[in-house]
């Protein structure tokens, strides 16, 4: 891996970005409209979404409110805030909420499949969301049922990669040559953290696989090794100005979702920094 695309001495591609374009007040402005505000009207280079992971000690309607507040207009529910085994009253009452709130859910997970009912159930789920995309870890020997449900339900499942300690997809690699030959709709989220976590490179395998990314997870690390922990975005050693500008080269208009895993407790501020400063870099593109 090329290194320098991606990390550089600490905190040196973020102060260098700063200095160079301005984007400390941009950033710092643009996360103070976004707080007590609904989704941004204004049409951006790329969707931004949640991952409600993030909010994973929160319930629905809190997760709903604060997401509105950061200004994001999509978000993947996980089991956290709509269960997989809810009844469908249930899941169209959350729908409903979402809805209701001016956000559209336009995914569900992550979803682990590990046989054929939890394949039936994660697809029977998304169908009574109303979702367009699972992300999910589908186990390889139901591949093949997968690819029959994608083309039954036309649902995209976007498959996860949780780098070191993963054993069936640790990279968008390991994913990737499991899938090519199976329908389209069956593509990647490529989890940027994880996969810089294991010694891949997000930047380059965005461009190698652009062709099956259906999903994105933004997130920063603290150091491009196995102990690398979550911090906000653009304090860590992701290069998020140059993989950002990478989506945009390469045309991706699926939604990049942030999933920030710091502050489980208490995650607003760090969540804001972070939208506020993928803005304050997508204006300067």
């Amino acid at each position: 891996m090329k290194r320098g695309r991606i990390a550089t001495a600490k905190g040196q591609t973020r102060r260098h970005f700063l200095q160079a374009a301005g984007v400390s007040a941009a950033s710092l402005a643009v996360a103070g409209r976004c707080l007590g505000q609904g989704p941004a009207a204004r049409k951006e280079r790329l969707k931004l979404g949640l991952a409600s992971y993030t909010l994973r000690k929160f319930t629905l309607e809190q997760t709903l409110d604060m997401t509105r507040r950061v200004g994001l207009p999509y978000i993947c529910l996980k089991s956290f805030h709509l269960p997989l085994d809810a009844e469908p009253d249930q899941i169209a009452a959350a729908a409903a909420k979402v809805k209701d709130a001016g956000i559209e859910l336009y995914g569900g997970g992550v979803i682990t499949m590990r046989d054929e009912a939890g394949v039936n159930l994660a697809f029977e789920y998304a169908k009574a969301a109303g979702m367009k995309t699972i992300v999910g870890v589908p186990m390889p020997p139901i591949l093949p049922l997968v690819n029959r449900m994608v083309q039954k339900y036309d649902i995209e499942v976007a498959i996860h990669n949780h780098g070191p300690g993963d054993k069936t997809y640790p990279t968008p690699e390991s994913a990737y040559e499991k899938i090519k030959n199976l329908d389209r709709r069956i593509g990647l989220c490529i989890d940027i953290g994880h996969t810089l976590r294991i010694g891949a490179d997000p930047i380059r395998d965005a461009e190698r696989f652009a062709d099956r990314l259906l999903d994105v997870h933004l997130k920063d690390i603290s150091e491009a090794s196995p102990k690398g922990r979550a911090v906000e975005v653009g304090r860590g050693v992701i290069n998020i100005p140059r993989f950002l500008k990478t989506l945009i080269d390469i045309d991706y208009s699926r939604i990049a979702s942030f999933e920030y895993e710091k502050d489980a407790s208490d995650p607003l501020a760090g969540l804001a920094e972070s939208v506020g400063y993928v803005r304050g870099v997508l204006a300067t593109l």
